[in-house]
């Protein structure tokens, strides 16, 4: 059995009123296939994902994309999926935005999708103006958010955004007021901090719409022992405690627990 295996999107449709071809096919439109695969096939972390290839030929437009046989195998059955239930509901937030992405430009060029995989020679997936595959909107909903990493990047030429590398959520983008970045007196990069921003949160899969963040506060993070803290801590708890047994104490919150 071939090590890798073929994912074929083809597209049909006109530019104004010429058949769509490769040499008629713009650039900004292969740029957004090319984000749109890589979110389809691997919405998780992007640093460890394997290798993706190209190929882009006739018929009207056909995108060619080779990956490792064992993930064209899974994104076959994700095809079918979608195709079963009609819904896109049940995706990776990544995989989902992806699919709406191609339904918009279906909408608007009056274009089709349709998409195969080399599991099969049958199209499993079609994507066209008559279809509507976009989320649910009553699943999203506002939410405040923390997150701690080190600070790596803030500005930006349009939107001002900062971008921390986080361990749970990896490097996220927040957006952020230009009036806050300026008012920074010191340096920023590389250090630790907490952020507090709002954005979209999944209700039913309490995924979070990295894409809809912004800043509320930036907090000066350093977690650290301190003996000193601790010691006033013990210190003003042990009148509460006074005349308390531990053990008796500990048994009468198990209860009949027995661990």
């Amino acid at each position: 059995m071939d090590k890798t295996g073929t994912i074929e999107i083809r597209i049909t449709g006109k530019t104004g009123s010429i058949e769509l071809r490769p040499d008629n096919y713009d650039i900004k439109q292969l740029a957004g296939m090319l984000q749109n695969i890589e979110d389809l096939l691997y919405p998780g972390q992007k640093n460890e994902r394997p290798l993706i290839t190209y190929d882009l030929k006739e018929g009207s437009v056909r995108h060619l994309f080779k990956t490792p046989i064992q993930y064209i195998i899974g994104f076959s059955a994700v095809l079918s999926q979608i195709n079963e239930v009609n819904s896109i509901d049940f995706l990776d937030l990544r995989s989902a935005k992806a699919i709406e992405n191609l339904q918009e430009t279906a909408y608007q060029k009056n274009y089709e999708f349709l998409i195969k995989t080399s599991v099969s020679d049958e199209v499993t997936l079609s994507i066209n103006p008559g279809t509507q595959f976009k989320r649910a909107e009553n699943k999203w909903v506002d939410a405040e958010f923390y997150f701690y990493g080190i600070l790596k990047d803030a500005g930006g030429k349009g939107k001002a955004n900062i971008h921390i590398d986080t361990q749970e959520y990896g490097y996220l983008g927040i957006e952020t007021d230009q009036n806050f970045l300026m008012a920074q007196e010191s340096n920023l990069l590389y250090r630790k901090f907490g952020v507090r921003a709002t954005g979209k949160h999944n209700i039913d899969t309490s995924e979070i719409d990295i894409k809809t963040l912004k800043l509320i506060e930036l907090i000066d993070y350093h977690p650290r022992y301190d003996d000193d803290y601790l010691a006033r801590l013990i210190s003003k708890s042990k009148n509460t405690w006074q005349g308390v047994d531990p053990e008796s104490w500990l048994a009468e919150m198990r209860g009949n627990y027995e661990g």
